[in-house]
């Protein structure tokens, strides 16, 4: 069976003579796979078999010739290997590499050609004038076959000719409608790439807008942040202030707790004198024998006096316990806050930074974005790349502003942290500098408490020596009667002898006066050691 037919023979004739060449035309479509096994042979009607030939010839094609273009050529049959005149028909059989028919002619004959009536005379031509014309006889078959040869030629040049205007006209009809194709093609994109152009830039538009509204919001709150930030700079600067005032205070309180270390030093160095003159009294009353009750008297109340002052002493001892220890809390406490106060300024300084890197971004932005607006309006071609490019430099603007918007966000929470610790400080101050005051009044207290002691130490033995005395004169005065009868003549001597008892006299209140004085202070003397210094 013969496959969809691909090869066309053309201009196949019903006689040909077998004393002449046969000459068999041919076309080759687009879709025929040439190769250079392809044949064409002679067969006789009613063959079954391509073996069943009588010639053949190879199928040739022109130079230049590419698969999947149409051919026109032509095989050529030399006339030894023609079968020999007959009434039997034959026909050219087209047969591929895979031994397959792909083409079949009509029924053609070949017979011998007729006596002298088929003869023709032609006349040829001389190159050389004067030369005679010679006259050649030829059979009218051959003449008839030249000039049907001629005319194939011809027509199949022609041919040629006219499926080459064919196809170049078919070519340029196609790359016309393709031409028309990608035209509408284009056309129809470049309606959707506008329109899409057209929604971007209003969305666009929209999004600027609410950008725009969204920036002048950012800027507002910029704005509040910005005077936040002044507030706390100044509320800062009165907070650095404060500081600088507490540690001017502090130092202040630690030099007039220098000065009471001093004077305290002062006290138990007069104390120590004080109790060794006391002892020195102690001795001098140990060799005294003799007391008075009113003496005894005074003692108790000096002893109940000084019990006083042992608990006056106690209750000293632990509220000065309970200032050292409090001290103590507000040296740490003050320590605490200097630290967190040069964390704030670090704090505070960062912010700035922050805050001025922010702007920085936000002039760099907004010139962008009037540059990008800009362009968009210049270049339309361009559009799409624009398009894409705000849609990224959105999307960072979104990124950017949502961190902003955190940031913010921290921001305000720290302030809020940053006012509470401030307001803290403040009020732990403010308790400082109430602690303070009340220790510089039981300083005070305690101070006068010291001096009125010192004062009622310093009456008691002036008594005691008065009476020491006025004994000691009475003394003095009895044995100056017992002597006035035998010292009449002597009145000198006996002056000097009574103003040396008289110093004896108060030399020995005065050892009595620190006796007393021994042992009202020592109970004092041990408390202070006992209790801390500051």
């Amino acid at each position: 069976m013969d496959k969809q037919s691909t090869v066309v023979f053309r201009n196949v004739g019903q006689l040909y003579f077998p004393q002449t060449k046969v000459e068999c035309h041919y076309s080759l479509s687009s879709d025929h796979q040439w190769s250079s096994s392809d044949w064409i042979g002679i067969f006789e009607m009613g063959w079954s078999s391509v073996k069943q030939y009588y010639t053949y010839t190879w199928v040739l094609v022109p130079e230049g010739y590419t698969e999947g273009t149409t051919v026109d050529f032509c095989a050529l049959f030399q006339a030894s290997y023609l079968p020999r005149p007959s009434t039997v028909e034959y026909q050219f059989v087209y047969v591929d590499k895979m031994g397959e028919v792909r083409a079949r002619s009509r029924p053609f004959t070949f017979c011998a050609p007729k006596p002298l009536d088929e003869l023709e005379t032609l006349k040829e031509e001389q190159e050389e004038e004067g030369e005679e014309e010679l006259l050649l006889v030829i059979p009218r078959a051959q003449l008839l076959q030249s000039r049907l040869e001629e005319c194939l030629k011809k027509q199949a040049d022609l041919q040629r000719a006219l499926d080459a205007a064919k196809k170049e006209a078919e070519n340029e009809k196609e790359d016309c409608k393709k031409a028309r194709m990608d035209w509408e093609c284009e056309r129809e994109a470049m309606k959707a790439e506008i329109t899409e152009l057209r929604d971007n830039l209003r969305h666009d538009r929209e999004m600027l807008k609410n950008m725009e509204g969204k920036h002048k919001d950012v800027k507002y709150d910029q704005e509040n942040l910005n005077s936040e930030l002044s507030k706390l700079m100044t509320e800062k600067a009165e907070s650095q202030q404060q500081i600088k005032d507490l540690e001017d205070d502090i130092r202040v309180l630690t030099d007039r707790e220098k000065e009471g270390n001093n004077e305290l030093e002062r006290l138990k160095e007069r104390v120590k004198r004080m109790s060794s003159q006391m002892k020195h009294d102690e001795e001098k009353r140990k060799s005294l024998q003799v007391e008075n009750e009113a003496a005894l008297a005074e003692l108790r109340g000096l002893q109940d006096r000084v019990e006083t002052s042992e608990h006056i002493a106690e209750n000293l001892r632990r509220e000065l316990r309970e200032l050292g220890t409090r001290q103590g809390n507000t040296h740490a406490e003050l320590h605490q806050a200097r630290l967190q106060v040069a964390q704030l300024t670090l704090l505070l300084s960062e912010e700035n930074l922050v805050l001025r890197e922010e702007r920085a971004n936000w002039a760099l932005e907004r010139e962008a974005y009037k540059h990008a607006a800009e362009s968009e309006k210049k270049k339309l071609q361009d559009l799409s790349c624009e398009v894409q490019r705000k849609e990224e430099w959105l999307q960072e603007e979104r990124t950017e502003r949502e961190k902003l918007e955190v940031e913010l966000g921290e921001e305000k929470d720290y302030n809020k942290v940053l006012l509470r610790e401030l307001q803290e400080l403040k009020a732990s101050l403010r308790k400082i500098q109430k602690e303070r005051d009340k220790e510089q009044l039981n300083k005070r207290d305690l101070v006068s408490y010291i001096h009125q002691l010192e004062q009622r130490l310093e009456t008691v033995p002036e008594t005691r020596s008065n009476i020491a005395v006025s004994t000691c004169i009475s003394s003095d005065s009895s044995s100056e009667d017992d002597n006035d009868e035998s010292s009449a003549c002597e009145d000198s001597p006996a002056s000097d002898t009574k103003d040396e008892k008289r110093q004896d006299c108060e030399t020995r209140a005065d050892e009595r006066k620190e006796l007393i004085l021994k042992d009202l202070v020592n109970p004092i003397l041990s408390d202070l050691a006992d209790a801390p210094m500051w």
